[in-house]
């Protein structure tokens, strides 16, 4: 069982501190205390939380599409030369960098302000894990 304390699942799931322990007093996510007496939430019962209570992600553009990983968000910086330009997102606490032609990022209109989405659709997903 991983154990994860009230700060780190605050991080992972976008949210403060304090939202995390309101959701553990009301009764909304479950916890138990570790061997030191902190409140902590099993991995688990945070995946399935976080899963059951993630919104849906806003669609401002209206498309359809096969991809899921769709994250809105809005443009922070594009930088570009002639042929190719490199597109910086937020989406939430997620930075997402897409390279692409020029043209394409005057075709979209895509600058500082815009709200785009970002579609993940790949074939290679590398996952890492801390070293214990």
């Amino acid at each position: 069982m991983v154990a994860v304390r009230i700060r780190q699942a605050a991080e992972l799931l976008g949210v403060s501190d304090d939202t995390v322990r309101r959701w553990i007093d009301s009764g909304t996510l479950p916890s138990h205390k570790d061997k030191s007496g902190r409140k902590v939430i099993d991995g688990r019962d945070l995946a399935e939380f976080a899963r059951s209570h993630a919104a849906a992600p806003t669609d401002p553009i209206g498309i359809g599409s096969s991809a899921r990983n769709r994250l809105t968000g809005l443009v922070t910086r594009v930088t570009s030369d002639t042929v190719m330009s490199q597109v910086e997102m937020q989406c939430g606490p997620f930075t997402i960098v897409s390279l692409m032609s020029t043209d394409s990022v005057h075709d979209l209109g895509l600058e500082p302000g815009s709200i785009a989405v970002a579609v993940v659709k790949a074939t290679t997903v590398i996952v890492e894990t801390p070293r214990p």
